[in-house]
């Protein structure tokens, strides 16, 4: 997976032919270009569907015959998700498909006319043209078990999605009726107090309900965790109640719905997630992953669902530019610019490894201890954030050595980032 310049461009020879596709929901536009850039073929313009499909497919074959083509490379702008019905067509008719960056055709569209217009006959000439420069990138569909995985992770993320924003209009919706519900109740989400918000959500009904209603109804549920003390205390926090009392009935409406969505986004998770853990199950080397102090399911299946097969990479660091994670500065003569990373490459894959390495400082002794070492040490210490970056390249290197190689976890390796000089002057 070696993505140099020279590579890109040596792919594209005298038997290839370019075509440049502009991407849209409905019509797709393409145009035919030889390795010099020069068109050989007219503007096409075909619907996405099965018929547009077959249509780009025979003009693609009427100008391959007509110019002594044997090779084909179709570009395009990866425009939202109009692009996967064409690019699984293609694949499945051995047609190399290459991306390039939407950026990179805003920027260069002035290059021929000089003229910003934009429209479908001009973008796919200049997707073309940057196929041709080698300024392309090839993408990873996903096939198999890795295609499944990275599905279902998609799934979860987005009924993690949809549970947020359900929590914070909950919380909102509390705040305005019944601000004094959270001093009775770490959360709202346990049962005993899930149970009040769907019974008897606002002060006047918990008033009229009284205490015994109130421990009844929990008894009902064979709720052991609470019991006359925290009812007496929400019958204390609804007397003195400064909720909005205007418009009661439609807001307990509201609740409810809020209710209904969140329980069923709970049991959608929890089946989303049993099909993610067997899924898992089924990658060589991710059970070694599971075994590091810290490292969850999650984090283990979702950094499988970004990255994929493993062995179409050649060394970690192609995985931490995946993720975004490489370094990158601006200098210019004496001028030694900021360090920081290049944020390019899968969000998605950053904030997961982020999001992973926080808990690991705080449960894993030994990314605790490199942390320390990281923020501490004499020359060039790091901020703590700066740290958490460079061990988010660290889980990078240690799951790409379990899954590549099948090895145990090794805390010791781990360690060998700490240069100890006592030692080395000992030594």
């Amino acid at each position: 997976m070696k993505y140099t310049q020279n590579a890109k461009i040596l792919q594209v020879t005298n038997e290839t032919m370019i075509v440049g596709v502009d991407i849209a929901s409905e019509m797709h536009y393409a145009r035919a270009f030889d390795h010099r850039g020069l068109e050989i073929g007219k503007l096409l313009k075909f619907s996405n569907d099965a018929e547009g499909f077959q249509q780009f497919a025979a003009w693609v074959r009427a100008i391959e015959e007509r110019n002594d083509k044997n090779k084909v490379m179709v570009g395009m702008e990866p425009t939202g998700h109009y692009w996967f019905n064409l690019a699984q067509q293609l694949k499945d008719q051995s047609i190399k498909i290459v991306l390039v960056n939407p950026f990179h055709v805003k920027r260069s569209k002035e290059l021929d006319d000089n003229n910003p217009t934009k429209n479908d006959r001009k973008d796919p000439k200049t997707i073309a043209m940057l196929v041709k420069d080698g300024r392309y990138m090839e993408p990873y569909i996903p096939e198999g078990i890795y295609g499944e995985l990275r599905t279902a992770m998609e799934t979860r993320w987005q009924i993690v999605k949809q549970l947020n924003a359900i929590r914070n209009r909950v919380k909102r919706w509390l705040s305005i009726y019944f601000p004094e519900f959270n001093q009775v109740f770490g959360k709202w989400e346990g049962k005993a107090a899930l149970i009040v918000l769907r019974d008897f959500s606002t002060p006047a009904q918990i008033l009229a309900k009284g205490l015994e209603g109130i421990i009844g109804r929990w008894k009902q549920d064979k709720i052991r965790a609470v019991g006359r003390k925290r009812a007496i205390g929400l019958l204390e926090a609804a007397r003195r109640s400064v909720g909005v009392r205007d418009g009661v009935r439609a807001a307990e409406n509201d609740l409810i719905i809020l209710l209904e969505n969140y329980e069923m986004c709970m049991q959608q998770y929890e089946r989303t997630m049993a099909l993610v853990e067997e899924l898992a199950k089924q990658i060589p080397g991710l059970e070694e992953i599971l075994k590091i102090k810290g490292v969850g399911l999650i984090t283990a299946a979702g950094f499988i669902a970004e990255v994929g097969d493993i062995s179409r990479f050649e060394h970690p660091k192609q995985i931490q530019k995946l993720a975004g994670l490489s370094l990158k500065e601006n200098s210019s003569g004496k001028h030694k610019g900021k360090t920081s990373i290049s944020k390019r490459g899968r969000r998605r894959l950053r904030s997961l490894l982020f999001q992973a390495v926080m808990p690991l400082v705080a449960k894993n002794q030994e990314f605790k201890e490199l942390h320390h070492y990281y923020t501490t040490r004499s020359q060039n210490p790091l901020k703590k954030k700066q740290s958490l970056v460079l061990l988010s390249c660290k889980l990078i290197r240690v799951f790409f050595a379990l899954l590549t190689k099948g090895i145990k976890y090794d805390p010791h390796k781990m360690m060998k980032d700490i240069k100890r000089p006592l030692l080395q002057e000992a030594a």
